[in-house]
């Protein structure tokens, strides 16, 4: 099995279209087309679907593209690796982000590891928390953030950050008569709540807060902080976020109340393999991402 075959596998699985993944790899469409059957021979499957309505994946097909994704990630932290090594880098650090576990704090601690120990390469990507959970067992990823400690056997989480979770309300909205908004005061008041897909552990412990509040009146699921915000400050319903990210959420038509219960904070976590190696660099990076933490 050939680098070309699977290049040539990815391009067409995620443009389903000939034309336009030749274009995306500089070829003409009978060589890619040569490729693909090649590799369908090769492997005695058939990863694509192709009739008048269009090019389709097959559920083998589907199940391949992860696996080949995964592959080139490999390749390309190979690669990183040896670029570091060979320019007298110590290596790199891969660091997965789900739950929206971005803040802040996270810009100044990579500015200061950068000054620290420049030799380090830090290289950050966001994904959903079922696919870190996956590249930390697999070694794609070296360590990674999210807001939930409910993760599978072989993984270490470790608190790093704890926060208030705060209320975003509409500039004008009833509510603001509390200074400090009562958990129970929220029933019958519509929610905009984040998309339990792209941040699974964050809705999970927020789920766990709100209790049956939780459940009674989402109005819309979002994937993006700017979007909730927009959609509060229309007066579609009300949403929360860390106290953290209140300084990038001042808006005119929005107003931000803490509640009026103890328990109402998000814990981040950093998510590790219980099976890979605790290096010294990787030590020096936890133990200053804990600096701070209150237990």
């Amino acid at each position: 099995m050939e680098l070309r075959h699977l290049r040539c596998f990815v391009a067409l699985a995620e443009e389903l279209h000939f034309t336009r993944a030749a274009e995306r790899l500089h070829i003409e469409q009978p060589p890619l087309s040569r490729a693909i059957k090649e590799l369908e021979d090769e492997l005695g499957v058939v990863l694509f679907d192709r009739d008048r309505r269009g090019t389709r994946l097959t559920a083998a097909g589907a199940a391949f593209l992860q696996d080949t994704r995964r592959l080139f990630t490999v390749l390309e932290q190979a690669q990183e690796n040896a670029r570091a090594i060979a320019a007298g880098r110590r290596g790199s650090l891969r660091i997965a982000v789900s739950d929206g576990a971005l803040d802040p704090r996270l810009s100044a601690f990579l500015a200061r590891c950068r000054v620290e120990e420049p030799e380090m390469e830090i290289r950050m990507c966001e994904v959903p928390l079922a696919e870190q959970l996956r590249g930390l067992r697999s070694g794609d990823f070296t360590i990674g953030l999210a807001h939930t400690d409910e993760v599978s056997d072989g993984i270490v989480a470790v608190p790093i950050w704890r926060d208030p979770i705060v209320i975003a309300l509409p500039a004008l909205h009833e509510l603001l008569a509390h200074k400090e908004i009562p958990l129970h005061k929220l029933g019958g008041h519509p929610l905009v709540l984040c998309d339990p897909r792209i941040c699974e552990g964050y809705c999970r412990e927020l789920t766990r807060l709100l209790g049956p509040v939780g459940n009674q009146n989402v109005v819309e699921h979002v994937s993006s902080l700017d979007m909730m915000l927009t959609l509060v400050g229309a007066g579609y319903g009300v949403g929360f976020i860390s106290a953290t990210k209140i300084p990038v959420s001042q808006r005119q038509d929005v107003v931000i109340r803490p509640l009026a219960v103890k328990s109402a904070v998000i814990t981040t976590y950093l998510l590790r393999s219980a099976s890979s190696d605790l290096t010294a660099s990787l030590e020096r990076f936890i133990s200053r991402l804990r600096e701070g933490f209150d237990d």
